[in-house]
C-alpha cells in the first residue's frame, strides 16, 4: 500500500478490492463524498462507526490584524468541516 492516496489511488484501491471498474469504484466514491458533502452542507453530521465523525464547526468572530497595515481588523465568524478520529482509529494509528 502507497504511503500517500489521493482520489485516483483510492479509485484504484477501491476496484482492485471489490472487482469493480475503475469506473465504476470511482461513481461509488463521488457518491459517499458528494451525501457527506450534502449532509454537513445541511448542517449535519456524519458518523462512520469505528472510523470517526464529520460535522460542521463554527468559528467564532475575532480580531486580527492586518500584517501589511498593522491595521486592527475583524475577521467575520465562519463554519468550517471538522473531522474527529474514533476511537478505534486511533488505536490502529498508535
Amino acid at each position: 500500500m502507497t504511503k500517500d492516496l489521493n482520489k485516483k489511488a483510492l479509485v484504484e484501491v477501491l476496484a482492485e478490492k471489490t472487482g469493480l471498474t475503475k469506473k465504476a469504484a470511482l461513481e461509488y466514491l463521488d457518491v459517499v463524498f458528494d451525501t457527506i458533502t450534502e449532509t454537513l452542507k445541511e448542517g449535519g453530521k456524519v458518523e462512520v462507526s469505528g472510523f470517526g465523525k464529520f460535522e460542521v464547526k463554527v468559528r467564532a468572530e475575532r480580531t486580527g490584524i492586518n500584517p501589511a497595515t498593522k491595521e486592527t481588523i475583524t475577521i467575520p465568524a465562519t463554519k468550517v468541516p471538522g473531522f474527529k478520529a474514533a476511537k478505534a482509529l486511533k488505536e490502529t494509528v498508535k
